[in-house]
């Protein structure tokens, strides 16, 4: 392959946002090379084995890969939607929420029509109301042209006013009853969402994704991970592993060099950083960003973290439930998961993962519990292996606190309990080089949208931003956010159109 006249990329972190934009400049015609730190490549779609068997760490459930989704539209133009092994979560029940409060269940369909029905079913008197809630999360996302794979001038033009108002805000003037107003916020842990500062249009996009329908990864993320990477490589490209970036050597504006841990030094025409930009600001060395924009990264706050739970159950122990189950204690927490002053655990995200021969027993099971950086404060400054016997005890406490909480609703589920392994936000800071184990990268505040998007470019001239930090994030804005960091190189609607082209809709 005549690789002389490429435009080169280097590509800091092998994250999701790290890959796809590896992946589209790849397709695109660039030399592509993607450096990370870790022994493998995916960030949140990372998968671990232990105990024999294989944990995802982060990205559980994926919107936008059913037929005519935006995110398999860009992976059928990237020619590897079917090499994705998903499975659908159930049409009847997409969702079960748990509220201990008043033990009361709640489980929610699939689609507009059954959505609303679900809902109906439990609040008779809201019909009017949630109708014309869901019509509004609709026409949210459907402004969105970036979210839509539509060609515009400006990624974020023609919202709605109302998509610029705080999320929780949107919601309550919408709906009465202030139960079924928590029960429509249920999903707020999976973008970080604070009561009165996230944008109504950051729960709108993801609200409409999953009510439109969700998947699962079958046998673990990891292998869509491989997927992009081994296509990056298929298309002349590398993606080295174990090569942590170590400095940017920046001069005139221009990043002339990166260097790795290990001493080895690359060059580029252009680099992309799918790193949290605060992790990024101590490696630039030389007039890169300005001192306003260091202290503006450093004072945006970021959403919280969490504590995961894997458990190896036993053989034909507990039922493989091939939908997601939410408990939540309180319904007015749901929008104080990142309050540190709420007792803990407020309430979690409980997952069967299924496997390649999946069948009516679930083989594992993850627990994912939303908790802020404060926890783990006494252990900040200590690394992995050498954290000390009070902080394995106090991981010890913390998972059994959270099976306490699942015994309410599934009193046996300890019978079928083989091996317990937990993580926590140090983990995640770690493994994922995200400030403070931030799940979800910068928080966006309605009140302030300009501080807290930041753009894909910078005043270094060939250095561009990538990943869940810029505009959206998750398995559906990372990619999307990917596009806006290609097209960055190769030209406004570049790439927007050839995914039109080959996936007409």
């Amino acid at each position: 392959m005549d690789t002389e006249n490429k435009q080169s990329v280097v590509i800091i972190g092998g994250g999701l946002g790290g890959l796809f934009t590896g992946a589209i400049l790849a397709k695109e015609g660039l030399l592509v090379t993607v450096l990370e730190k870790n022994a493998t490549v995916g960030g949140g779609l990372q998968s671990f084995r232990r105990f024999g068997e294989t944990f995802d760490t982060g990205m559980h459930v994926v919107g936008g890969m059913e037929p005519g989704g935006n995110i398999r539209r860009i992976c059928e133009y990237l020619g590897i939607a079917d090499k994705a092994r998903l499975r659908p979560v159930d049409a009847d029940c997409t969702d079960e929420l748990h509220f201990l409060e008043d033990h009361q269940c709640y489980r929610l369909a699939k689609g507009k029509e059954n959505f609303i029905h679900s809902l109906v079913s439990y609040f008779p008197d809201e019909e009017d109301e949630l109708r014309a809630y869901v019509r509004d999360i609709f026409a949210i996302a459907d402004s969105i042209d970036l979210f839509n794979l539509r060609p515009s001038e400006d990624y974020m033009t023609g919202l709605p006013a109302h998509a610029l108002e705080a999320a929780s805000d949107f919601i309550a003037t919408r709906i009465r009853d202030p139960r079924l107003r928590s029960i429509l916020a249920y999903m707020n842990p999976l973008y970080g969402g604070m009561e009165g500062i996230t944008p109504a249009y950051i729960h709108a996009i993801i609200s409409a994704l999953y009510i439109h329908g969700a998947s699962r990864f079958i046998g673990g993320t990891g292998r869509f991970a491989d997927t992009l990477a081994d296509y990056i490589r298929a298309h002349g490209g590398s993606v080295l592993m174990g090569e942590a970036v170590e400095t940017l050597d920046i001069e005139d504006r221009v990043v002339k060099t990166v260097t790795t841990a290990k001493g080895h030094t690359f060059t580029a025409d252009y680099v992309v950083s799918d790193i949290h930009p605060c992790t990024l600001l101590p490696m630039m060395r030389g007039k890169g960003f300005t001192k306003a924009f260091r202290t503006r990264l450093e004072e945006i706050p970021n959403t919280y973290s969490a504590f995961s739970v894997y458990l190896k159950m036993k053989p034909e122990t507990f039922p493989y439930i091939n939908h997601s189950v939410y408990l939540m204690t309180r319904y007015d927490d749901v929008w104080h998961f990142g309050d540190s002053s709420k007792p803990w655990p407020m309430g979690l995200l409980m997952m069967t993962p299924p496997v390649d021969d999946q069948g009516p027993w679930a083989r594992t099971i993850l627990l994912t519990v939303p908790m802020t950086f404060d926890a783990v404060k006494p252990w900040e400054e200590t690394v992995t292996g050498h954290r000390g016997a009070d902080y394995l005890a106090w991981k010890d406490d913390c998972a059994e606190r959270i099976l306490r909480l699942v015994e309410q609703v599934y009193p046996h589920i300890r019978d079928g309990i083989e091996a317990v392994n937990t993580a926590s936000p140090l983990t995640i800071r770690d493994y994922y080089g995200s400030k403070g184990g931030t799940l979800c990268g910068f928080l966006k505040d309605c009140h302030n949208p300009a501080l807290t998007n930041i753009p894909v470019v910078t005043k270094v001239r060939n250095l561009l931003l990538t990943g869940q930090n810029i505009n959206l994030h998750g398995f559906c804005g990372v990619p999307l956010t990917a596009i806006n960091t290609a097209e960055a190189i190769l030209g406004r609607n570049t790439v927007i159109n050839h995914i039109n082209e080959c996936t007409k809709v």
